[in-house]
């Protein structure tokens, strides 16, 4: 009887003993070391400045990835980004840019494509400053954050039509995305709790556009240069999307039309479905490890 009970506490003390080094070490993953600058000024909207948090990694690759730092097309101030969110980007040596915008209705969502365009363009001419390569900029977001991600690798190449000064004639072009459960097509949200039938806006985000989208001529303009989905070409950089097929706010048949438009001109896009997952689940900061691999795929390996 002894003899049992003698085992049965150290196989309680071993399961606990593994358990607290199990929590130990995600504890001291998640917790990578870094130097943070918060609040860097890229530019101005409506009488605010736009700001972007920098974090550097302890030992740099030259490589840079943006997050964007937005969900509902709404922003947050500088400071409040979590290194945790990206740790394995860090921890692979990523310099980190948060790049944040006014939040929507204020700045309405073709502004904020317009900021967050920006921001690139300001990474990108403060390349040598920051140590990184200006051709190997990845972008990483989810939601409205996946959103900008696509519209940055649809159409941040575009040239600024009227630049404001040298930051604005750098390119806004992206080199990889890795992202999760993007909005794509404006004009057609069907499957979506927040579909209104290709008349406007989406049903909660009707004030986070111009006061013409409200009618359904002018929407079909404006939805559409918002959509990433309709400016597909053969220079798709290379993207990686997480999405759930539980989702009802942005149905997974953003992604795979999205994925369907870039075959169609012989770019490929890898969705990985979560099955079950909705509009975000509980183990994502998992997923983001995945997300640094495909980095190093694309970034570091081109």
């Amino acid at each position: 009887m002894r003899s049992w009970i003698r085992r049965l506490m150290f196989l309680a003390a071993f399961v606990f003993a593994f358990a607290v080094l199990g929590v130990g070490t995600l504890y001291w993953y998640y917790h990578p070391k870094y130097e943070r600058i918060d609040g860097v000024i890229y530019g101005h909207r409506n009488g605010q400045a736009l700001t972007m948090d920098v974090f550097k990694p302890q030992v740099p690759n030259g490589r840079a990835v943006a997050f964007m730092a937005s969900g509902r097309w709404k922003s947050k101030r500088p400071g409040i980004a979590e290194a945790r969110m990206f740790a394995p980007l860090l921890r692979s040596g990523y310099t980190i840019f948060a790049v944040c915008h006014v939040s929507q209705p204020e700045s309405k969502i073709p502004e904020i494509i317009e900021d967050v365009t920006r921001g690139i363009r300001f990474i990108r001419y403060h390349a040598g400053e920051y140590g990184i390569d200006p051709n190997r900029i990845g972008v990483t977001g989810g939601s409205a954050g996946g959103h900008l991600c696509l519209m940055l690798a649809t159409r941040g190449g575009e040239s600024h039509p009227n630049p404001r000064d040298e930051i604005d004639r750098e390119s806004g072009a992206v080199q990889a995305v890795a992202i999760f459960y993007p909005v794509t097509d404006f004009l057609d949200m069907q499957g979506s709790t927040e579909d209104s039938g290709g008349k406007g806006p989406p049903l909660s985000f009707v004030d986070a556009f111009e006061v013409e989208a409200t009618d359904p001529q002018k929407w079909k303009d404006i939805g559409y240069r918002a959509s990433p989905i309709y400016f597909v070409t053969d220079e798709l950089p290379p993207i990686l999307i997480y999405h759930g097929d539980a989702d009802t706010l942005v149905p997974l048949d953003q992604s795979e039309r999205f994925r369907d438009r870039a075959r169609s001109v012989g770019r490929d896009v890898k969705i990985v479905v979560h099955r079950g997952g909705g509009h975000g689940w509980r183990t994502m900061y998992f997923d983001s490890r995945t997300f640094a691999r495909w980095f190093d795929e694309h970034l570091l390996g081109r």
